[in-house]
């Protein structure tokens, strides 16, 4: 008998010594490889990784291929939300709660968001049932305020009411039903702050829409932070809601948004994350001023422990040469002197030119780039040759006189090229009178075409 109790003992903590995550991928993809993270503040971080296994079945008469998977988690694994990555661009990962309890799930690859369907944890089926529930009444609700701003005099207004009315039952309901689990506070902020009539006027919609965005959502929350579902709201509320096609006022739209954002966030982990988070957002865009506008107004503002000059290197070194930088330095050899690009005072606009010898579009496009240049008396050439070695170059740089002549040894390995991030040639800058990047033509006819315009 006392065997049989330890035996059972045993069994039972076995049992409970590790969870599963199983999911099936309907139709399977072409890679068999799956990558598990959990999200902690802005970032993933790597859990495990697995392969699918591939089977096949008949739907309707039809063969097709399914892909099934399983993550063991085990028994000391956190709460909190994780990520089943399986391709590297576009729909790409399926995103899921985890809360001591097994998971399961199915979904389309091509449309994970959309058609997850959870077959067993307790709190990703409650969660999902809320959004099944309320997603479509609120989507009800801005299509009758759209209505209402094409045409202020359509009767929508008792229509929207009696929507805003369910759908706010509805949000109250599923808070008591989450009471205590781990999907509560993202039920909580999901609802919006629905005006409690329509609008007529567009500005007064988005000035609503602006104002009430972060209401109800609590930003030192734990499981929100730990999960992407701030990180989205803040990508829509930056680089959504805040939108203009004039480009000052767009910068200044996203100044004041980042702002907005990131006073709401007190806990300095988070905050670090969050703005190292944007700052890549817009470095993606090659937005030289936003970045500079995070590194400099808010991340060199942390405390200490909480800045990474490694991160702050990287990103600086990444927009070196992008539009509105200063060009940086290097210096060549020139009729038995040192000359360096920051002393040049010859000119009141520089082209600077990397080519090589050996590139055909090079020898198409340079003698092209010197004849028109003969009339453009007042903008200097820096021709910037990337060999293997001075032999062609000698000869060749003879023939194009009146430009300043650089020869850059090891040609991609040359450290000026890898500074300006030169992976084609010619690749072509266009400098002001203080080398100031104000150019970077693609070709020689948008080089003719910007001097032309200017």
């Amino acid at each position: 008998m006392k065997r049989l109790a330890l035996f059972l003992l045993l069994s039972s903590t076995i049992f409970h010594a590790q969870y599963n995550v199983t999911g099936k991928m309907n139709p399977a993809i072409d890679s068999d490889w799956l990558i598990l993270y959990t999200i902690e503040g802005a970032r993933q971080l790597f859990v495990n990784n697995t392969t699918m296994k591939i089977d096949s079945v008949y739907i309707n008469g039809k063969k097709s291929a399914i892909a099934t998977f399983t993550f063991i988690l085990p028994e000391d694994t956190k709460p909190g939300a994780f990520r089943a990555t399986y391709r590297t661009e576009g729909a790409a990962f399926v995103d899921f709660f985890f809360n001591k309890e097994d998971v399961s799930f199915v979904f389309n690859p091509d449309y994970p968001n959309e058609t997850v369907t959870f077959s067993a944890s307790r709190e990703n089926k409650i969660y999902q049932e809320y959004l099944n529930t309320a997603s479509p009444l609120q989507q009800s609700m801005d299509s009758l305020q759209v209505v209402s701003l094409k045409d202020p005099n359509a009767n929508v207004n008792a229509l929207y009411q009696q929507k805003k009315i369910k759908l706010d039952s509805i949000h109250k309901n599923y808070v008591t039903q989450s009471k205590g689990m781990y999907v509560e506070p993202f039920i909580k902020a999901t609802l919006r702050k629905n005006s409690t009539s329509v609008f007529s006027r567009v500005d007064d919609y988005m000035n609503h829409m602006k104002s009430t965005f972060f209401d109800g959502i609590d930003f030192a929350n734990k499981n929100l932070i730990n999960s992407s579902f701030l990180t989205d709201r803040m990508l829509d509320y930056i680089f959504y809601l805040n939108y203009s096609e004039n480009h000052r006022v767009q910068q200044e739209l996203y100044r004041n948004a980042t702002k907005e954002v990131l006073t709401k966030i007190t806990d300095l982990s988070y905050r670090q994350n969050v703005i190292e988070f944007l700052t890549d957002q817009f470095q993606v865009a090659r937005n030289v001023e936003m970045v500079d506008h995070l590194l400099n107004d808010y991340y060199k503002k942390l405390p200490q422990q909480f800045q990474d000059q490694k991160f702050i290197e990287e990103k600086l070194t990444s927009l070196a040469t992008e539009i509105g930088r200063m060009a940086p330095n290097f210096s060549w050899q020139e009729n038995g002197k040192t000359i360096d690009l920051k002393s040049l005072a010859d000119g009141d606009q520089y082209v600077l030119v990397f080519y090589s010898t050996t590139c055909s579009h090079c020898l198409r496009e340079i003698p092209q780039l010197h004849t028109y240049m003969e009339s453009k008396p007042n903008v200097k050439v820096i021709a910037f040759a990337l060999e293997n070695d001075r032999i062609g170059w000698d000869s060749y740089s003879q023939t194009l006189p009146g430009w300043h002549h650089v020869l850059g040894l090891e040609k991609w390995q040359n450290k000026t090229a890898r500074t300006y991030q030169v992976n084609a040639t010619p690749s072509y800058f266009v400098l002001n009178k203080d080398k100031k990047i104000i150019a970077k033509p693609d070709a020689i006819n948008d080089v003719k075409a910007f001097f032309n315009k200017n």
